[in-house]
This record gives structure tokens, sequence and C-alpha cells, in this order.
């Protein structure tokens, strides 16, 4: 096992992810309520599984505490890296993106000095940053899976490829299923609930996730509109998915979601807009402009209030 630590720059609640992840659909999470996360997932270079158990220690005055995430990396063959490796380092990098620790948050408080809504939202989620898909390749997968179904329904099916088709592992006592690698969804055939047209989408994310199309690194260096260019290039994703990808499995955290109309909308009732601007992504971008350079947090902030409210009314 290798253990890792990380120093949050600017606001951060583990408590705060945890919640998140539990009314997240996508997530299926649901464990033990001791403060611990834990996580099974492919490796980026889809090479491997990484099972992962992460903690935060109180601060000691003010600020966010430190975070700490002991995980265990393993090859397809089931052996184990060894701490110090070239392995274990990117799955040190890939852990600290899931979380949005990579991007300095120092800054975003003074977002909310500025803005009145983004001040509220911040009372309201305090330090809660985006919680990502383990990488693009999972966030991908999950467009696939879920279109045209429930989310419920597109949850269910994807634990249930993660149960029947991918590696389960112990995670501080809890057995949990990662998703397919790359090479293991490439070889699977039929899958229960999916479309034979959905499957053939997937094998060819796997091919994409292992030409490196689906790099999270290479998707953040380089500007967001080419990124989405290249992403809608591959078969099955339009703008909407190449956006979830970017953002929520890259973890890229200054792109104004055009293609989210569930956040355009939150974007006018918290801003007390009318329904023509609602419909207008490009006044709403104006907006957006001044969350600079967090529009996805803002935006992820902003989706969390819009689904809190819409559980109470229901």
């Amino acid at each position: 096992m290798t253990a890792a630590s990380f120093t949050p720059e600017g606001p951060f609640s583990l408590a705060s992810s945890i919640r998140f992840l539990e009314g997240f659909t996508p997530a299926s999470y649901g464990q033990a309520a001791d403060g611990v996360l834990r996580m099974a997932f492919p490796t980026d270079d889809g090479a491997g599984v990484i099972g992962c158990a992460v903690r935060q220690e109180e601060a000691a005055s003010g600020g966010s505490g430190p975070v700490t995430a002991d995980f265990t990396v393993y090859a397809e063959d089931g052996s184990v890296r060894a701490a110090g490796t070239t392995e274990t380092q990117a799955a040190t990098a890939q852990i600290a993106r899931i979380l949005s620790l990579d991007v300095d948050g120092a800054d975003f408080p003074a977002l909310g000095k500025a803005d009145p809504v983004v001040a509220g939202l911040q009372a309201d989620y305090p330090g809660l940053r985006p919680v990502c898909f383990y990488s693009p390749y999972e966030a991908a997968a999950w467009t696939i899976i879920g279109n045209r179904i429930r989310m419920t329904q597109a949850a269910a099916v994807k634990a249930r490829i993660a149960r029947e088709h991918g590696q389960a592992l112990d995670v501080a006592g809890h057995t949990l299923h990662a998703f397919p690698t790359p090479h293991a969804l490439r070889r699977l055939e039929r899958l229960a609930g999916l479309t034979d047209l959905k499957v053939e989408r997937l094998h060819a994310l796997a091919d994409a996730a292992l030409d490196g199309r689906l790099d999270a690194i290479a998707l953040r260096a380089q500007p967001a509109e080419f990124a989405l260019t290249d992403l809608r290039e591959l078969p099955g994703i339009g703008p909407f998915s190449a956006e979830l990808i970017l953002i929520r499995g890259a973890g890229h955290p200054d792109v104004f979601p055009a293609a989210e109309p569930r956040v355009h909308q939150a974007i006018a009732t918290q801003y007390g807009l009318d329904d023509t601007a609602a419909r207008s992504p490009a006044r709403l971008a104006q907006i957006a402009d001044a969350w600079r350079p967090y529009r996805s947090w803002v935006a992820l902030l902003l989706r969390a209030r819009a689904q809190e409210q819409a559980a109470t009314r229901s």
C-alpha cells in the first residue's frame, strides 16, 4: 500500500465531497458513515486499477486540514505496484484530480466577496469542490451508458458492469468493484441493459482511451474549445457529453457549461433572470465570466443547490 498526502490550497472539505457523492446518481455511492471516502477505479493509462481510501484531518488552526490517501495500484494480472514507481506517482496525481486537489483554490473565496450569489453558494456548501469522474474514459463511458435512459437506470447498469466485469478490491474493509479497464471493456461482446450500438460505442471509447485521446492532461492543456471539438469527434459524444468529459472527467476548473440547460436554469433562478435569459447561453456566459478561473466550480455549486431544491419540492 502507498500513502500520499495533499495540502489543499484554499477551502476543501472531504465531508462535503462525500455528501455530494451520496446525492450524485452516477456515483452510486453509499458506504459507512465514518468519514472515509473509498474508491476503486481504472488507472489513467488503463493498465490497471486503484483501490483508495481518503481521509482528512482536522485543521490545526483554521483553513483546510491535510488530506491523506492510502492506495494500492494493481496491474491487470493482479500484481501490486510498489511505492515510488511511475505507476504510484501517476495514481497520486489521479487521486488529486478526482477531488480537485490539483487546483489552487486559494483565490476561490474572493469570488464570493464580489458576487452575493457565489457567496451564498460558498456558505451553503463550505469546502465543496468538484468531485470528478475517475477519468475522462469513465466519464465518457457514463455518457454512452446513460444516453436516452433514466439516470437511475444508467447508474444501475454501470454498477452491474463493474460488478460483473470489473476487478473486486478490498478498500479499508469494504469490497468495491472498479469499472472495467479499456482492455477489459474492449473484450466484452454483450452487456446486459445496453443496445448493440452502445456496446459498439463503448468499444470505440476504449480504443480512444488506449490511443491517448482521453488523456486528462492533454485535454486540459489545450484551449477548451479545441478539446471539446476533439471529444465531439468520438462516436456518440455530442456537445453535452463533451463538456461533461472535459469538466467532470478531466477536471478542468474553468469551463462554462454551454450545453447544460439545468445549469442555465439554475443561473437564471439564482440571479433573478427571466426565461428568455435562461435560454441564452451567451447571456449566461457573460455572467459566468466573473467566476474565472473557477467557472466549473461555481457551476457545480449551482447544480448542487438546484438538485437540493428539487429534492425538497418532491
